[in-house]
């Protein structure tokens, strides 16, 4: 499978670059918004509830994917050589639960910190992560030959939706 995304680097450093960039945005915005607010929430009890939930479900799926992964992990979207494809465990909601799981957390640091930057952060991450997540396929589909069928049978990022 070819794709028109581009690589950003041997292994798609590009790509990790841009989300350690988000990442330290998304972080150091909420920090700087609680701060600010005299590290009270503008949203209230209810968006830190809700907020925590995010962050505590994201966390699950993304260590839960990790653990699911094991010898294969690595930031770069070029695929560990001789790693396994797993469609089991978290990989069985989602061709992509890290991603999925880093986001949610993000989104919930968004409601908990009441900040529109990390919000809109939080959207470019996703972006982000949906192309990294297409140059990924590309290379996971000349790796296993199964990844096609996978593919059919299991959404990218949003259980049953992407």
């Amino acid at each position: 499978m070819t794709s028109r995304v581009p690589s950003l680097g041997p292994r798609g450093e590009g790509w990790v670059v841009g989300q350690v960039i988000l990442f330290a945005v998304i972080a150091g915005a909420g920090l700087a918004e609680l701060q600010a607010n005299g590290w009270v929430t503008p949203g209230g009890v209810r968006a830190v509830v809700l907020g925590l939930a995010a962050i505590g479900l994201g966390g699950f799926v993304a260590i839960r994917a990790l653990w699911d992964l094991r010898g294969g992990i690595s930031p770069f979207p070029r695929p560990v050589d001789g790693a396994p494809l797993i469609e089991s465990g978290a990989y069985r909601l989602v061709r992509h639960p890290i991603y999925s799981g880093i986001v949610l957390a993000a989104l919930g640091w968004g409601l908990v910190t009441g900040s529109l930057v990390v919000l809109v952060a939080t959207g470019l991450l996703f972006l982000l992560f949906a192309g990294k997540s297409l140059r990924e396929e590309a290379w996971l589909s000349a790796a296993h030959p199964g990844y096609r069928a996978y593919q059919q049978r299991t959404k990218r990022l949003i259980p049953w939706v992407y």
